[in-house]
């Protein structure tokens, strides 16, 4: 069974960049506030990023994503790591470019698209590196960040 969603404000988050550094209007909390109308917006570069550390272990099997087409990763590398350790890479989810929700199931289970896998994994800190944006300048803009799991 899995349990809620596990993320802010439950437990903390950072991101590589926010546009303008205008964090009212485009900041990282609103990947979390279940609004339509409000997003985070990374700045322009190469490789942004969004990291989460959960208060206690959780086994995620999920992770839910929505961006705004045209500003979406061709990859997205997710890497993870348990108290005191170094990251090291989980899984590689190839999204869609639209503004769709997308669903990624683990990879023991049967889930519609080998594009977009989770592997099922014990963490305590979850990266999400969104490399090669579809977008010119290298902005990411993602409107939900859900990752769901068991915790421990």
């Amino acid at each position: 069974p899995t349990s809620p969603p596990c993320f802010p404000p439950l437990c903390p988050c950072r991101v590589s960049s926010v546009l303008n550094r205008d964090v009212k209007q485009f900041g990282k909390q609103h990947m979390f506030d279940g609004s339509e109308e409000t997003c985070w917006n990374s700045d322009q570069g190469m490789c942004q990023w969004v990291t989460l550390d959960f208060p206690q272990p959780v086994k995620v099997s999920q992770l839910h994503l929505q961006f705004q087409g045209g500003f979406s990763s061709r990859l997205c590398t997710l890497e993870g790591c348990r108290a005191g350790e170094e990251l090291v890479k989980i899984s590689e989810l190839y999204p869609q470019d639209n503004h769709t929700m997308q669903i990624s199931f683990a990879t023991s289970g049967r889930g519609p698209s080998p594009r977009f896998q989770v592997e099922e994994t014990v963490l305590d800190k979850l990266k999400v590196t969104f490399e090669n944006s579809m977008d010119f300048f290298g902005r990411i803009v993602v409107y939900h960040l859900g990752v769901l799991g068991e915790r421990l």
